[in-house]
């Protein structure tokens, strides 16, 4: 019995004795965590519970497999949106003239009656409700086919089904609200707008002013607010506005039923105090955006969307919506605007001559249309990509934050690059213009839905490394909940374990990585090539820890870190397109896309090297990440070549870029010629070099082929002029040219010098 109980007090001793310097180690490195973790906000915590984690979450990790991705995801439209885009998406297109929109600021009345009845509104409503109940997809090809057409008409088709009452209804509403506006939403009887921005909270829209205070009124509990916001699509034609507010409830009156924080109402128009219809003039856009306003206007707890136990719950639900939403809307405009130079502006490099050449045949045009070719790729990948996972019911925050800022930036790169190749034909207004509102446009979408420059520097990466890191979240809400110990050591021992997996990773890619490409099987090189780079990502994110919550304000290195995620989805969603749907010369296209996406990823990396605030750790993660230095370069001037070719011949990659695209059945309209022309240009001129080869004229029958493709080429190159433009437009039927100021203060100074 002695030395039974001897024998326990040893075991006890050694388990002390060894447990004791564990306690010692972990507690200096608790107490410094403590100091140096970012603290989160219940704003922030709400982000960063919105949506969900995927392959974000294995860019992080280091370890991500395109494989899977070509395993997991598939899309495609169903029946019924195959349909409708067939039918009703392009009927609506026929009745748009963009021009006259432009002009007139607005929709002509039938082409309002139209998107009403047939429930362009209700994309996202259940067909339960009246509406059509479409995927994510489904949603994102009838958006981008309606901007290919118009971008203001496709503005206002997709806010009512992106971050609008519709769908906070759907999701969160009582059943009573869900009965009574979603059938009136899903059919237009009731436009919907929903009212955030306000004068100081613009991309940091939690810090609003705007406060509703809990009250009685004739013994309805209710709130009191006053409000003022601005940059609000569709109030001015709104039927419903959702107003977030922050609440207030000083006297206790919720009673235990909901709480203080941002909440959202549903006002309907006419409500008391409730002011829209101002408007803004947004550049040259011409969908409807002004102001929501009101002072002093009592809300009843039944117009709290929810009800009042969802009092306090708004930031959440704009965050879960946003998860989704952001992904949509705006990358199927831009991927709209980036497909449409693509196919349009490469149509006329070939059709236009200068010299005596196709200014296709130009190395400085070149330039541009081969930018042009793989950033209109790179986006169609990564818009199909994202639309697949969200057809899955994912809710992707970091993706949709990465597809918002990537695209919208990319459209402007494109487009910036197709007014630069029509040159003259891209500066005068006017019906032929096919690019002149989608240039002006680009600075709104740039700022909408979170600034591009914030939602870079502050959310992709800032929101990604707590929300996607494997560890990362748990160290902080170990921090956070107290002394919690065991789940701070938890958090603490798996870090190391992935911070020492992702150097050996980082390290093993480095050295093993492909060296050799094949040009027409490149998914293995560059899948190697991704490989390094995510591991060598991953690494880095580790190192970004020592930095604590001072990550939030180093904004210098937080957006190179969200260059880099950004480009490595990116590279994946490239390849993951071409092994889905490859066509005949989509090989050119990708390595082209994917030399530029390996080059600006590493020159991300190096920039976080050479710029980390803490430099000896900068110095570590160069060694460990890129030991034998830089590995990327730029496409070549083969490629550049060869890439701006497929989208200025009749090829089978330029035919997938028009997909999705509206095309008139008008043979006049400018971007339907040019698609025509286009092979006839090419049959022309190949007929013409035959011909000078041979020495002799054409046939009467090859004299047919090249007038047709000239006369066309001759139109193609002219650009709108008008008698009257201005105020002109409103003068007299007998106001001639001669009566504008110009002439008729030169007629005052020779009577002026006259009389002396």
């Amino acid at each position: 019995m002695m030395r039974r109980g001897i024998e326990v007090n040893r075991r006890e001793i050694i388990r002390a004795v060894t447990r004791q310097p564990k306690r010692d180690f972990i507690k200096p490195a608790y107490n410094l965590a403590k100091r140096i973790m970012p603290k989160i906000s219940k704003t922030e915590e709400a982000a960063l519970q919105a949506g969900t984690v995927g392959f974000d979450g294995e860019l992080f990790n280091g370890n991500p497999s395109l494989a899977n991705l070509v395993k997991k995801y598939d899309v495609a439209l169903r029946p019924e949106e195959e349909a409708y885009m067939n039918d009703q998406v392009e009927k609506l297109c026929s009745l748009l003239d963009d021009y006259e929109v432009t002009r007139d600021r607005d929709m002509p009345e039938n082409v309002w009656e139209y998107l009403k009845r047939e429930k362009f509104f209700g994309m996202v409503i259940p067909k339960e409700y009246g509406g059509l109940g479409f995927s994510a997809h489904g949603h994102s090809q009838v958006v981008t086919k309606i901007a290919s057409r118009s971008g203001s008409t496709a503005v206002t088709v997709m806010v009512p089904n992106s971050l609008g009452p519709g769908e906070l209804l759907v999701r969160y509403g009582t059943q009573e609200q869900k009965d009574f506006y979603l059938p009136k939403l899903a059919i237009g009887e009731i436009v919907p707008c929903f009212g955030l921005t306000g004068p100081s909270s613009g991309s940091d829209a939690a810090s609003m002013r705007d406060t509703g205070i809990v009250e009685e009124q004739n013994g309805v509990l209710g709130v009191r607010t006053t409000f003022k916001k601005r940059y609000i699509t569709l109030a001015p034609i709104a039927g419903v506005v959702g107003l977030a507010f922050n609440l207030k409830d000083p006297q206790g009156l919720l009673k235990g039923t909901g709480a203080e924080g941002i909440t959202i109402a549903l006002l309907q128009k006419g409500h008391p105090g409730l002011r829209i219809g101002d408007r803004h003039d947004p550049l040259t856009a011409s969908f409807m955006n002004g102001t929501v306003e009101g002072e002093d206007v009592f809300i009843p707890m039944e117009c709290i969307l929810g009800g009042q136990t969802r009092t306090g719950f708004g930031w959440n639900m704009l965050m879960d919506c946003l998860a989704e939403g952001r992904g949509i809307s705006l990358p199927a405009l831009s991927i709209a605007a980036g497909k449409g130079v693509a196919v349009s502006v490469g149509a006329y490099a070939r059709i236009r001559k200068q010299f005596k050449i196709p200014i296709a045949e130009m190395e400085g045009v070149q330039e541009g249309l081969a930018r042009i070719a793989g950033q209109a790729y790179t986006m169609q990948s990564a818009q199909i990509l994202t639309n697949a996972m969200l057809n899955q019911h994912e809710q992707p925050a970091v993706i949709s934050a990465i597809m918002k800022q990537q695209m919208t930036t990319r459209m402007r790169m494109v487009v910036n690059d197709g007014m630069d190749i029509l040159g003259g034909a891209g500066i005068c207004n006017g019906p032929s213009n096919f690019i002149a509102n989608a240039y002006c446009a680009v600075p709104i979408a740039i700022t909408v839905e979170g600034a591009n420059v914030l939602t870079r520097s502050l959310i992709q990466f800032g929101q990604g490394l707590t929300r996607s890191h494997p560890t990362l979240l748990h160290m902080i809400k170990a921090i956070q909940h107290g002394d919690d110990m065991p789940g701070f050591n938890k958090a603490l021992s798996d870090t190391i374990k992935h911070g020492g997996a992702n150097t050996y990773r980082s390290l093993a890619a480095t050295v093993t990585r492909r060296r050799m490409k094949i040009h027409s099987q490149p998914v293995d090189y560059y899948e190697s090539q991704l490989n390094k780079l995510s591991a060598n990502f991953a690494l880095c994110s580790d190192f970004a820890l020592t930095m604590g919550g001072s990550i939030k304000a180093a904004e210098f290195t937080s957006g190179r870190y969200a260059d880099v995620l950004s480009n490595l989805f990116l590279g994946y969603a490239v390849l993951w397109h071409y092994q889905k749907y490859p066509v005949a010369g989509s090989e050119k296209l990708v390595e082209y896309a994917m030399e530029n996406i390996l080059f600006e990823t590493e020159d991300a990396l190096f920039g976080i090297y050479a710029n980390f605030p803490i430099p000896l750790l900068g110095g570590a993660m160069r060694v460990l990440t890129a030991p034998t230095g830089r590995c990327y370069q730029r496409p070549t001037d083969d490629m550049v070549k060869a890439v701006a070719g497929l989208i200025t011949t009749d090829s089978p990659v330029r035919t997938q870029l028009a997909e999705s695209l509206y095309f008139s059945a008008d043979p006049n309209d400018r971007v339907t010629l040019l698609n025509t022309t286009l092979p006839q240009a090419l049959a022309a001129d190949k007929l013409l070099a035959q011909l000078r080869k041979e020495k002799r004229t054409p046939s009467p029958a090859e004299k047919v082929i090249i007038d047709t493709a000239e006369a066309a080429r001759e139109e193609i190159i002219q650009v709108d002029s008008f008698a009257r433009v201005g105020k002109e437009v409103g003068q007299s039927e007998d106001w001639t040219s001669n009566e504008r100021p110009a002439y008729t203060s030169m007629a005052y100074a020779r009577e002026a010098v006259a009389a002396r």
